[in-house]
């Protein structure tokens, strides 16, 4: 039915708090005659792929990760996809496929954070079948959180443990604009309900400094490591991850000093417009803003900000000219 060997791969998630690996995703690749890997996901996505087909690769590579998770270190934990549309499969008394493979693996619960994808068709039995999952021991996480604001109550009520960032979401925040203050508030809001937050597809250094700002716990993405057959060292990228964090903190401290050092600025420029004021001087003879290279335009206004002067001294429309072709 596909062209290629089922296969289970391993992308890791790294832990913010000390740069270990904490943790893997096992992805779906197949592996061509030529030995080549290709990703599974279009299948999924394909309308024509049979279901029953795609059942048995889902389970193959689901049986293939659990097997393999023996070899990992025992203080990670393995993420495995969940998609809802199996759910309404299932007859009300049939007991779940994937916690069936999960005891013959032999492997803690605790290990297992069960991840949720295609949230917005989710079955109505999903709230019992996580139910399920909690009562096993394992955790639950939600995919792509932020996609649509139509998953916000779908969250709420399944409580995760785990949200993920909506991947193209986050990656257009890193850019900055106003999706940049969106996931933010969204980061926020799952830290007050006691989730974990998983910044995926971080590919740049800027993403990573994103995925920093909004506190996530883990993050996961090239900038690290693709998804290979192997397992990492959980130190395999302890040093690098090391050496970016302290930039985004070297560039978080320069930053607010630049702020602090325009405070200062703006505080000794205010004194001097009060002693202007005081003396009941014109606006031609304000003093000239030598020190003040990045000031454009000082507007004069009453308290409740309307202004009264319509005409600005002409050294300060120069400064303005200069610093627009500067």
């Amino acid at each position: 039915m596909f062209n290629g060997q089922p296969l289970a791969v391993f992308q890791p998630f790294i832990d913010t708090a000390t740069g270990r690996i904490a943790g893997v995703e096992a992805l779906a690749r197949l592996r061509s005659d030529d030995g080549r890997l290709h990703s599974a996901g279009p299948l999924f996505s394909d309308p024509k792929t049979p279901p029953a087909a795609l059942r048995r690769l889902d389970r193959e590579i689901r049986r293939q990760a659990l097997s393999r998770f023996h070899e990992a270190p025992s203080d990670w934990f393995l993420s495995l996809n969940i998609s809802p549309r199996w759910i309404s499969r299932l007859r009300p008394a049939q007991p779940l496929p994937s916690l069936k493979q999960l005891g013959h693996s032999g492997i803690d619960p605790a290990r297992i954070v069960f991840e949720i994808t295609e949230l917005g068709g989710a079955s109505s039995r999903l709230p019992g079948v996580v139910a399920s999952y909690r009562q096993a021991g394992a955790r639950i996480a939600i995919d792509d959180f932020g996609a649509g604001y139509s998953q916000l109550d779908r969250v709420l009520a399944l409580q995760p443990d785990i949200l993920k960032l909506d991947m193209r979401l986050f990656q257009q925040a890193a850019r900055g604009g106003p999706s940049s203050e969106v996931v933010k508030a969204l980061a926020q809001m799952a830290e007050k309900t006691g989730c974990w937050i998983i910044a995926e597809g971080v590919e740049t250094e800027a993403e990573l400094d994103f995925a920093l700002e909004c506190g996530a716990r883990y993050v996961q993405g090239y900038l690290f490591a693709k998804p290979e057959e192997a397992f990492f060292s959980s130190q395999a990228f302890v040093k690098r991850f090391a050496q970016l964090r302290d930039h985004y903190v070297q560039q978080k401290l320069a930053e607010r000093a630049r702020l602090m050092t325009l405070r200062q600025q703006l505080g000794e420029l205010m004194n001097s417009f009060k002693t202007w004021i005081s003396a009941g001087e014109h606006a031609e003879q304000l003093p000239h803003p030598h020190a003040h290279p990045w000031l454009l335009r000082i507007y004069q206004c009453d308290r409740h900000g309307t202004q009264l002067a319509s005409q600005i001294p002409a050294f300060y429309m120069q400064m303005a000219a200069q610093s627009a072709k500067g």
